[in-house]
Order: C-alpha cells, then sequence, then structure tokens
C-alpha cells in the first residue's frame, strides 16, 4: 500500500511513519501544501492522508483540486477542527473521512483500511453499465452519474454519491447510523457519528433542490429511502 501523507507538524509524521513502519505500508510524508499537492498528482497513490492547515496551501484546497480534475483517490482528513461546519467542507469537497486530532494510529489505520477497501470493491466489480432506475431516480454507476425525473444532480461527494446509491438499492429499509458507517463507510465506526448526519444533511440539501424529497428521519431509530412519502422531516 502506497499512502501520502501532507502534513506539517513533524512529531505528528513522525508517529504516523513508525506505524507505516510497523504495518507495512509505503509512505511518503510533505511538510507543505503545493508540494503535496504537486506530489499527490504526479504519482497513483493508495490513498491520501492530509492536514487541514499547511503551510502555501491548505488541505481543503488540495482536496477540491484533485477532485475538480477528476482524481477519485481515496482521502483522510487531519483536522483539529471539531464544528460540524468544518466537517461538513471538507466532506463537501471531496474528503472520504476526518479524523480529529489528537488521534491514536490504530484509529487512523481503521479509516485508511476502510476507505481503501471501499476503493477496491468499487474497481472489482464487473457490471457493465449498471442502472439504477427508480420512480424519480436514475443511476448509471459506470459514469457515476445521478439523475432525478431527468435532472442531473451537481456535485454530489465521493461519499454522498455512495450513501445516496445504498438508500436506492434499500428502499423503504431503516439503518441507524451504525449501520450506515459500516456497510456504507465500510468499518464498525467507533467515536463521534456524526457524519453520517453530515452526509445526510448535504443529500437533503443537493437532492431536494431540483424536486424530490426522499430522506426521512426515523426518530429514534435512523434514516431510509421512501420515494411515496411526503418531505423529508
Amino acid at each position: 500500500m502506497k499512502i501520502l501523507v501532507i502534513e506539517d507538524n513533524e512529531s505528528v509524521s513522525q508517529m504516523i511513519e513508525l506505524f507505516f513502519e510497523k504495518e507495512g505500508i509505503d509512505g511518503e510524508f510533505v511538510l507543505d501544501g503545493k508540494e503535496g499537492l504537486e506530489r499527490a498528482q504526479q504519482h497513483t497513490w493508495d490513498c491520501l492522508i492530509i492536514d487541514w492547515m499547511l503551510p502555501s496551501m491548505d488541505g481543503v484546497t488540495i482536496c477540491r483540486a484533485l477532485r475538480k480534475e477528476g482524481n477519485d483517490v481515496p482521502i483522510i482528513m487531519l483536522t483539529a477542527k471539531d464544528g460540524e461546519s468544518d466537517q461538513v467542507l471538507g466532506l463537501e469537497m471531496g474528503a472520504d473521512d476526518y479524523v480529529t486530532k489528537p488521534f491514536s494510529p490504530l484509529a487512523l489505520m481503521a479509516r485508511i483500511k476502510a476507505v481503501t477497501r471501499r476503493r477496491t470493491a468499487k474497481e472489482s466489480e464487473s457490471e457493465a453499465n449498471q442502472i439504477l432506475q427508480t420512480a424519480h431516480f436514475r443511476v448509471n454507476e459506470n459514469a457515476r452519474e445521478v439523475f432525478v425525473d431527468g435532472t442531473a444532480v451537481e456535485n454530489l461527494t465521493p461519499k454522498e454519491y455512495d450513501l445516496l446509491v445504498f438508500f436506492i438499492r434499500h428502499p423503504k429499509q431503516v439503518f441507524s447510523r451504525d449501520q450506515l458507517l459500516e456497510r456504507v463507510w465500510g468499518f464498525d465506526f467507533y467515536g463521534d457519528d456524526r457524519t453520517v448526519d453530515v452526509h445526510i444533511k448535504r443529500l437533503r440539501t443537493k437532492v431536494s433542490g431540483i424536486g424530490a424529497s426522499v430522506l426521512h428521519t426515523v426518530w429514534g431509530v435512523g434514516y431510509k429511502f421512501d420515494e411515496s412519502e411526503g418531505a423529508s422531516s
């Protein structure tokens, strides 16, 4: 496994490097944002770990630039920020997950395994021109395109797309946050589960803006996808 770490805190980088050595991971470490973006663009990586605050270019800008180029490498953001608005921004720019400082190497490794396992599963899928069709939605899985009543849903992040497709494949079924983390993110999440709420909130905004309200809260349980009900609660 080949991972690029863009982190200006040398003690954090050294901690990650020691853990990578124990895990047999080929890690490259860059201290500067612009240099990190160049390295990310120049080579193929299994995963990128990017600090939020960096010299010359912040992590969110790096993430945005890579996604704009169509680079779908798994990205984990490292951040000392734990506010929901910060989490939303990082995920909206295309990060697959985030880890809040301080963190343990084991927690970071769990995220790495999750995002890389998810990517491997996608690459191994053999369905050609897979189309999902519902009353309002049409999904071209090869192109990762989503349409509602013929109108394209724009600017879905990779994880928003994955979550929406999971719901479409399981209509009217109620899933708890933990179940969604396990089945969409691909691991048993321990810690802050607000990442699910953040993604649901963003999906509702993007999908309901073109006329469909399908993601419903089942209070005290979780969420479900149902096109037969009214507006999301």
